[in-house]
């Protein structure tokens, strides 16, 4: 016996289809189904339907319309694949490109356009097993600077205070621009089946967006003027915008640069003059401890699978080295800046103190890149000599 389905007085423009194709895709190919509704352009719009779908069409002598389901139906998802399954251990390790923006797990129809740009497409290049959390932290942990820090705590200080605390900012604002396009234009990149790390790249440019934002707010906060920006500093940080490859460029900003600069913050914590100056470098050091953390978990994933990794690894140290050789490095300005807030006040006593303060800075900087050398292999002696070669500018 035919099924029969009535939609009464829903018309085609209002979802009609939706009961159709519900009721063809219980049957077999070849099967029929009576279709009657009080809809006068019913008719009209279920014969254009079925020709659309490959479904037959034909008016009952009892009235309504006989459909016959097609094949067309079936044969459109006759080479459709899923794309793989939608949790993490579900990863495919190569993606086709065709898949696209398909979401993962979906079936995804053969024929679609591959997307060339995702050319980060090996799960072993880019992936690491703690993205999915870090993202779920990353996601958890975003704060908002017009609250999370009280500006109203922006207490004047001497102006040469105020001024070394400028610079720094500057110099702060300097660097987390470079740290915001890196991971943006490597997102850009990342195949979707990726989806944690394109989702954790987001969130790290989303959080240097914000560091630069409250960076920019401390040092403008009393009316003054952005402090100085050097040659040098510039071109070490436009050796990191070069580097086209996914894992190195991870290497030389997150694990280095940036492993660098949870010491400068910590250090910037330790000796605020201020309570924003206090808690805008604080608020920053959670998220870059962050972003390093994917970083050396990433490469040591990757140097589990590739043992020439740490090869490439030095060569990049030493290419970057040799391309800032003849440049100055680190501001001077900065680092006056930096003694000046560790010495809080102009006796030579106070001064003496600022200085040997940041050269305790520049060796925890050292201790900690040597550290996180040693946890991707690197023996002592090399990851001392590697540290060793790191840019003067810290990122």
């Amino acid at each position: 016996m035919t099924p029969r389905l009535d939609l009464e007085a829903l018309a085609f423009t209002s979802g009609a289809h939706l009961l159709v194709d519900r009721a063809l895709r219980g049957l077999p190919p070849g099967a029929r189904l009576r279709v009657v509704g009080a809809d006068p352009a019913l008719g009209v719009h279920l014969r254009a339907w079925c020709r659309a779908r490959g479904h037959g069409f034909a008016e009952h002598p009892d009235g309504g319309y006989t459909l016959t389901r097609g094949r067309a139906d079936l044969q459109r998802w006759a080479g459709a694949e899923r794309a793989g399954r939608p949790d993490p251990d579900g990863l495919v390790r190569r993606p086709p490109a065709h898949w696209g923006l398909a979401a993962r797990g979906a079936l995804v129809e053969a024929g679609g356009p591959a997307v060339a740009s995702f050319d980060l497409d090996d799960r072993d290049v880019v992936w690491a097993d703690l993205a999915p959390r870090l993202y779920a932290h990353a996601a958890a942990a975003q704060w908002d600077p017009a609250t999370a820090v009280d500006w109203s705590a922006g207490t004047k200080l001497p102006a040469e205070i105020e001024a070394a605390v400028v610079q720094v900012m500057t110099y702060l604002v300097e660097n987390e621009q470079a740290a915001l396009v890196i991971p943006a234009r490597l997102l850009a990149r990342v195949h979707p089946h990726f989806r944690e790390v394109q989702q954790l790249l987001a969130v790290q440019a989303a959080d240097e967006a914000r560091h630069v934002e409250v960076f920019t707010r401390r040092a403008l906060l009393h009316g003054g003027e952005m402090g100085t920006s050097s040659a040098g500093g510039r071109a070490s940080l436009t050796t990191l915008l070069a580097e086209p490859d996914f894992s190195l460029a991870s290497f030389l900003l997150s694990v280095l640069g940036e492993g660098s600069f949870l010491a400068l913050l910590a250090f910037l914590d330790q000796h605020a003059p201020d309570p924003v100056t206090r808690q805008v470098t604080r608020l920053a050091r959670v998220d870059e401890a962050r972003h390093v953390a994917f970083g050396v978990a990433h490469l040591e994933h990757q140097a589990a699978l590739d043992p020439t990794l740490r090869g490439k690894l030095r060569a990049a140290i030493e290419r970057r080295h040799d391309a800032l050789v003849d440049t100055a490095g680190l501001n001077a300005d900065v680092f006056d800046a930096l003694v000046v807030l560790a010495a809080g006040e102009w006796t030579p006593a106070a001064i003496a103190r600022g200085h040997r303060a940041v050269a305790e800075l520049h060796r925890a900087m050292d201790d900690g890149r040597r550290q996180r050398l040693a946890r991707l292999g690197f023996p002592p002696d090399e990851a001392a000599e590697l540290s060793a070669l790191h840019t003067r500018n810290f990122m």
